[in-house]
């Protein structure tokens, strides 16, 4: 036990990974200078050969499969989920669940584990959605989670264990820019979660009718302008 609270006193080195060009990038740079105004050696890594040894790893918004070698590295290896786990394992559970009309975004902090989403959940919280918020207002409120369920993990006077998932899982798949495809034959208000998840440079709206197609982009009107 001494050795083990021996590991776990600050300064502990800890290292937040986002390994690809992603909306999270900015909250995993907030998280690494919190965790080291609280006394800890932290550091941001956006590619596999700049995680080092250490205490924990974060890896936050990652696309691609961490080698064991490298998971070795650090004692603790989490990683921060949008859905209610088992349910809702793979990609953009946020997005998925929005369009499935949810307006309680579950969130998970959870070891890393060799299969993908399946390794023993930590923390579970939740985001409360209004039902306007559109894709920069729920990328501000999932980040803020990512800071917040990371800081606590880090506050803990031990690291806790996980909890083995418990049920079937299901698996949600990755999107692509035609799925933001609309239906030029439905309303706005049918297809308007579809309008919030969107993403107006890197995969905008778009229809078709009679043979063109069109782009559409969506914002909100500043209440001094209403």
């Amino acid at each position: 036990m001494t050795n083990f609270l021996e590991w776990w006193r600050r300064p502990r080195g800890v290292t937040v990974v986002v390994d690809n060009d992603s909306w999270v990038v900015p909250y995993a740079q907030r998280l690494v200078d919190e965790a080291c105004v609280r006394g800890d050696d932290a550091v941001l890594a956006r590619s596999h050969d700049q995680i080092s040894k250490g205490a924990v790893a974060f890896y936050l918004g990652c696309v691609r499969i961490t080698p064991k070698e490298v998971l070795a590295r650090n004692r603790r290896n989490l990683v921060v989920h949008a859905s209610d786990l088992p349910m809702g394992r793979g990609f953009s559970p946020m997005t998925w669940l929005v369009l499935e009309g949810e307006s309680e975004i579950p969130v998970c902090l959870l070891e890393a584990a060799d299969e993908v989403d399946a390794g023993a959940v930590i923390y579970r919280s939740h985001i409360s959605l209004r039902g306007t918020e559109l894709i920069d207002e729920l990328r501000a409120m999932l980040g803020e989670m990512h800071v917040d369920l990371c800081l606590r993990y880090l506050n803990e006077t031990q690291p806790p264990e996980g909890v083995d998932q418990q049920g079937v899982p299901t698996y949600y798949p990755r999107r692509r820019p035609l799925d933001s495809r609309l239906d030029p034959a439905k309303s706005i208000a049918e297809q308007f979660n579809l309008l919030r998840v969107v993403d107006n440079d890197r995969y905008p709206a778009f229809f078709e009718y009679l043979g063109q197609r069109y782009r559409l982009k969506i914002e909100k009107v500043p209440e001094d302008e209403t």
